[in-house]
């Protein structure tokens, strides 16, 4: 799944911790090109987490007003200053101009590419994060409201440019000792926890567990279990770790590369051009043969991704963290990777159908990579489609790729080498796609061609998750429910090329 973050604020707080923004403007198109038309976010959910920095461990608030302006998409929540150290601290960065943007993280369903990105008009909004740096330029707080005291007047608003908020310098100092408190704090050593408490954990778990950590003795880690295995696992004290640590998941690209379409049936049938119009030369006063272009139809399927997470309702009752929505986030991530392996491996009967596994992509099959063939290979492409191409390849083919040299001993691949280079080969850019295979005999390590010509993804159903409290309630049972549907097939056969080892 690919999911496209863009930055582009104007927010405010107060001191109360409600705070105001535009998350996204309707003025023109971002950095790459692409333009989020308005309608689009017609289907955005009613409210949302509020995040920092997209950080699912970092929940600062939620967001309870979320619709569409004539200027953008125009958001208003609550900080939960008095719950959340956290918010805090951002509602105080925020104030002293330290952070100034909003980030919305979505999926798009239906767009289209324009001369310089695209224009998308179909999306689904997964949520809103407040950051640090906006990505738009004209991106700026609009106003810095407080509640005026005797004790610490501030500046009349009214006489203050709303890009240019005067700052007690007080305040802002006041802040900037507390975070130096916290760094130094954090950077300690040793671990001292003398009369923790946890909610979660009684006092001879927290004693287990700081022992633990100085010794590495695991004959008390049995006192940390937190419900079985199956369906939770431990949990640190809340002075120790209020996050989660995840591997790092790699996508492949062809999405973001192929042409995106929403449907709205079971079945998308596209109209393909068989036989061309053949012209003919004429002589004067002569008849024009007649030449009639033929067509066929080619189907377009959506397939269905499903899993159910059952975990307990203490553990999510007394995590440290929004168990509940970072499971969601979990669960869409994988979904992400699973649709994008089958853009390229799907076997096009239960899955969506793979660039790999097509037999309408031309292969061509070579002993062993060499500059040579990766020349030969671009310009087994039509013109047409190789002045938009795009290479992909996994790590280990790139490695190699690199390794690459003329003649002269200079590097066939330059971008990502020289300063200022673009990663490009041949003049075409190059994309790693974790899911396209090893340069072993018998694999097609490398495909070139025009993806958004050659490959069609179709958006059935977004991602959607339903939490059941009802048909585990009586051993205490949550489950939650995610589905998607969503299909791919090459369209146009001609428009790609994959490069293959022999066997």
């Amino acid at each position: 799944m690919t999911d496209r973050i863009e930055i582009k604020a104007q927010l405010s707080v107060t001191e109360q911790g409600e705070i105001t923004g535009l998350a996204w403007p309707f003025s023109g198109p971002d950095r790459v090109g692409d333009v989020i038309e308005k309608g689009a976010f017609t289907d955005a959910p009613a409210s949302l987490p509020m995040l920092f920095a997209h950080d699912q461990g970092q929940v600062i608030g939620v967001w309870d007003e979320i619709a569409e302006s004539t200027d953008g998409l125009t958001v208003k929540g609550k900080l939960l200053v008095d719950y959340v150290e956290r918010a805090r601290e951002v509602r105080a960065m925020i104030r002293a101009g330290a952070v100034s943007g909003l980030s919305i993280g979505f999926v798009t369903k239906q767009a289209k590419r324009n001369a310089k990105g695209r224009t998308i008009s179909a999306l689904d909004l997964h949520e809103i994060s407040v950051v640090a740096v906006p990505a738009h330029p004209g991106a700026q707080i609009t106003s810095i409201k407080s509640v005026v005291t005797s004790e610490n007047p501030m500046e009349n608003e009214n006489q203050t440019p709303a890009n240019a908020p005067q700052i007690d310098t007080k305040t802002f100092d006041a802040i900037r000792d507390r975070l130096d408190k916290l760094e130094a704090k954090q950077n300690r050593p040793g671990m001292v926890m003398t009369g923790a408490k946890s909610p979660v954990m009684g006092a001879d778990e927290v004693k287990a567990f700081t022992h633990f950590l100085r010794t590495g003795d695991a004959s008390e880690v049995k006192s940390l279990a937190y419900g079985s295995p199956s369906t939770g696992g431990i949990l640190a004290p809340e002075t120790v770790s209020a996050t989660i640590l995840e591997k790092v998941a790699e996508f492949s690209p062809v999405r973001t590369l192929a042409q995106v379409i929403g449907m709205n049936g079971p079945l998308l049938q596209l109209p393909r051009l068989v036989n061309e119009v053949n012209p003919a030369p004429v002589a004067e006063g002569a008849a024009k043969p007649e030449s009639e272009p033929t067509f066929e139809q080619i189907d377009l399927k959506p397939f269905e991704i499903g899993v159910v997470v059952p975990v307990t309702k203490i553990l999510l009752e007394d995590a440290q963290i929004d168990l509940s929505s970072y499971l969601a986030n979990h669960v869409a991530r994988r979904f992400g990777q699973r649709e994008a392996a089958w853009f390229v491996n799907g076997n096009g009967t239960t899955q969506a159908e793979g660039i790999l596994t097509s037999a309408e992509v031309a292969e061509t099959e070579v002993a062993v990579i060499t500059g040579d063939v990766l020349i030969d290979h671009f310009y087994s492409v039509k013109t047409a489609y190789s002045v938009n191409g795009a290479w992909l390849m996994n790590r280990s083919t790139m490695a190699i790729v690199r390794k690459l040299k003329d003649t002269d001993g200079a590097y066939l691949w330059q971008g990502g080498i020289a300063a200022g280079q673009p990663a490009t080969l041949l003049g075409r850019p190059v994309y790693e796609a974790v899911d396209m295979p090893n340069p072993t005999a018998g694999n097609s390590p490398i495909i070139f061609g025009d993806f958004a010509s050659g490959y069609a993804v179709a958006d059935r159903v977004g991602f959607e998750i339903l939490r059941d409290d009802y048909t585990g309630a009586a051993t205490g049972i949550v489950k939650l429910i995610a589905r998607r549907r969503v299909g791919g097939r090459v369209i146009m056969g001609e428009a790609l090329s994959k490069l293959s080892l022999a066997a």
